[in-house]
């Protein structure tokens, strides 16, 4: 990090003339070993989908937050050796120097803003299957995870590592830190977490060694000792080395000379890194959900971490308010305000808490849409934040808008997720917006979800969009306003977004995996039944093919509301698509105590009043259940009816104005689709959003050896 970059930063930060003064605090410098923090706001390491195969898009992302005034920006993990291959997962590497430039541009790009560039360096252990590479995974013993999700399950088992393999993990270590500082980063990482390499060293669940790396805790240290010293000893005073660490398994363990495992763990190393990042163990704990862990939930198990280090400690919680990140910092439970999801949804959130405009925050709801993108192999999605993952390759940028140079007005009818998201950023490009809601509220579908259990931070993405709208002096907004065709065209809009939404349908499901016919009989129910309070029966089958979230709220909503209720759905969890989200363990948790029956891998095939039929979908296995009233969450269809007769009608009377569909009334799908699709329409008012930039990787003019010693 040049000091010339840093007194930059410092001076421009220095500015806290705006700021609310129990926020200031937030804003000083923090030493980390040979280097400053240029603030207390520390985004952490996080997947972003984003490999060496897309560099610019990486680099523009984490640009984006040092702009935002995130003082130190991170990799999220970034392998050592083909021995850490993740693949198909998305993850980055420093397997050869071939990859230095790829991740020069992100050091770079964070620097131009005088941030610190932190690189996560990885080795996954047993975590990986080396899919690609082929290599036999690490082990300290031999101890294979088993996964429960068949994306991450393999067969290849890990080996028992030797003396020499330890000794070639450090190796490793030490080129790949020489590589990260050949990148330009400031701050290394050993990862001791999250079931990864250093991490299974330190749980004698997966630690049987008999030498000086197994057995009493003070051996089990010893490999993650070692890693830090070889990396310390290859960086020199060039950077900083942090320690990442999952400490919730560790924390309930006894020892016998510590209150804790954790405690013992932090006590043995406490002054070996420069920093302590402190985390949870598995992935639906460290990042849950805002369905069930609230804003800070780490702090129980992290709050010691101080009391035994007099180093610096970052921790995360999904922290949004100001005030929140306050405390921690005033109670000695951190040092940084660490973010990853908080700063996905709001880069620029550090330089709207310096700036006093802590109400701009464009608060991250805890829907792990983000979390899903890295699953799903995919660069990083954001409910929020349209502008995730699209900064370099559309050239979006979360607080900068194209002004038009040709004053129009634009008409939004509908003001759920998507209406809102495009009436906001055409506003914001200086149109003339109006938006008509036909209800009396806005939020659309969000606004009902919202008021499901655990949903109250969804409301977020409505009331962001809301209040944004009302302090704007070229938005009129109009409530109680079901416009018809000829409504419509009499406006005399120059572009119109019909963002109409969905409606659920009673459709069926076919063991060809596809919506049938539907189920039009009394006593069947959509979910926009539920919310209109109108389903009716003691004792209900909740029938699940839309396999997120929705199908599982509504029969926990419905259960405690009082109805006797099963739930039953053709996929093998119960809303399935929540793995990738981080809530399946808590979904099937939250419906236990409900007390809600759950049928998987299992057909709705009829239903006559007071009796449904269901069957096994593979081998047809009938099922008879007494109930008297169904609610099938399965296919939804576009409220689009007006499209095609507003085309006609504008056509034929020869005006120049443009129709759109947008959000569900396009295509249904998750609020993230909807938002990002109302955010394309306004951008596209512009500029041509039909296509975007193909990143390529920073490669060799001739393929080089993977990893040369």
């Amino acid at each position: 990090m040049k000091t010339s970059a840093i007194a930059s930063t410092l001076d421009q930060h220095h500015d806290l003339s705006a700021c609310h003064p129990s926020h200031q605090v937030l804003f000083e410098p923090i030493q980390i070993g040979p280097v400053t923090a240029p603030n207390r706001f520390y985004q952490v390491p996080h997947a972003s989908g984003m490999t060496e195969a897309n560099p610019r898009v990486r680099a523009a992302f984490r640009e984006t937050k040092a702009e935002g005034g995130w003082g130190v920006v991170s990799t999220g993990a970034v392998s050592i050796h083909p021995s850490s291959d993740d693949s198909p997962l998305p993850f980055a590497k420093l397997w050869s120097d071939a990859d230095i430039a790829s991740h020069a541009l992100s050091t770079e790009a964070i620097h131009r803003h005088g941030s610190l560039a932190a690189v996560e360096l990885w080795h996954g252990g047993a975590v990986v299957m080396n899919r690609t590479s082929r290599l036999p995974p690490l082990s300290p013993s031999g101890i294979p995870w088993a996964a429960t999700h068949i994306g991450f399950m393999g067969q290849l088992r890990p080996k028992k590592m030797t003396a020499a393999d330890i000794n070639e993990v450090l190796h490793w270590q030490r080129l790949a830190t020489r590589r990260a500082l050949d990148a330009g980063f400031d701050i290394l990482y050993v990862y001791a977490g999250m079931g990864y390499l250093g991490y299974e060293f330190l749980l004698p669940e997966y630690n049987f060694r008999d030498d000086g790396y197994g057995g009493p805790l003070e051996n089990r240290v010893r490999f993650v000792r070692e890693m830090l010293e070889v990396t310390r000893d290859e960086a020199g005073s060039r950077a900083a080395v942090a320690l990442r660490i999952s400490l919730e398994e560790l924390r309930a363990k006894p020892a016998e000379h510590y209150e804790s495992e954790a405690h013992g763990v932090v006590s043995l190393l406490s002054d070996v890194p420069d920093l302590w990042d402190v985390k949870m163990d598995s992935s639906p704990h460290d990042c849950g959900a805002s369905r069930f862990r609230p804003e800070g939930a780490h702090e129980p198990i992290i709050d010691f971490v101080k009391t035994v280090t007099d180093r610096p400690v970052v921790g995360v919680g999904r922290f949004t308010s100001p005030d929140t990140m306050v405390s921690q910092i005033r109670r000695g439970v951190l040092d940084f305000i660490g973010g990853a999801r908080a700063g996905i949804a709001d880069p620029f959130l550090p330089t709207k808490i310096r700036e006093g405009r802590s109400d701009d925050i464009r608060e991250c709801i805890g829907c792990n849409i983000c979390i899903a993108s890295w699953h799903d192999g995919v660069p990083v999605r954001c409910t929020q934040n349209a502008t995730a993952g699209e900064e370099w390759r559309r050239g979006w940028h979360p607080e900068k808008f194209t002004k038009t140079d040709k004053p129009s007005s634009v008409l939004v009818v509908g003001g759920g997720p998507s209406g809102l998201e495009a009436a906001l950023v055409a506003a914001r490009q200086g149109f003339d917006v109006t938006i008509a809601e036909r209800d009396d509220d806005w939020g659309g579908r969000v606004l009902k979800e919202s008021q499901l259990p655990g949903m109250a931070s969804w409301r977020r993405v409505r009331d962001y969009r809301v209040w944004a709208l009302s302090q704007m002096g070229n938005v009129s907004m109009f409530t109680n306003s079901d416009l018809d065709c000829d409504a419509i065209q009499s406006f005399g809009a120059d572009h119109i977004a019909l963002a109409t939404g969905a409606h659920w349908t009673r459709h069926l499901y076919s063991a060809l995996e596809i919506p049938i016919a539907p189920l039009n009989k009394p006593q069947v129910f959509t979910p926009d039944e539920v919310f209109a309070g109108n389903v009716t029966g003691d004792r209900l089958l909740v029938f699940d093919f839309d396999h997120y979230y929705l199908g599982g709220v509504i029969a926990e909503h419905l259960a405690i509301s009082g109805k006797q209720v099963t739930y039953a759905t053709p996929a093998g969890h119960a809303s399935a698509w929540t793995f990738m989200t981080n809530e399946l363990p808590f979904v099937y948790q939250s419906l236990a105590k409900a007390g809600v029956a759950i049928h998987t891998t299992t057909n709705l095939i009829s239903f006559e009043g007071a009796q449904a039929t269901v069957a096994n979908l593979f081998n047809q296995t009938a099922l008879e259940l007494a109930i008297d009233g169904v609610v099938i969450v399965g296919h939804r269809e576009p409220n689009d009816a007006l499209f095609d007769p507003l085309v006609t009608s504008i056509e034929a009377s020869g005006a120049a104005g443009t129709v759109s569909l947008v959000g569900d009334a396009q295509a249904p799908g998750a609020i993230v689709h909807a938002v990002h699709s109302g955010h394309t329409f306004a951008r596209g008012l512009i500029h041509d959003e039909t296509s975007y930039l193909r990143d390529e990787p920073i490669v060799p003019t001739t393929p080089q050896i993977v990893f040369p010693r």
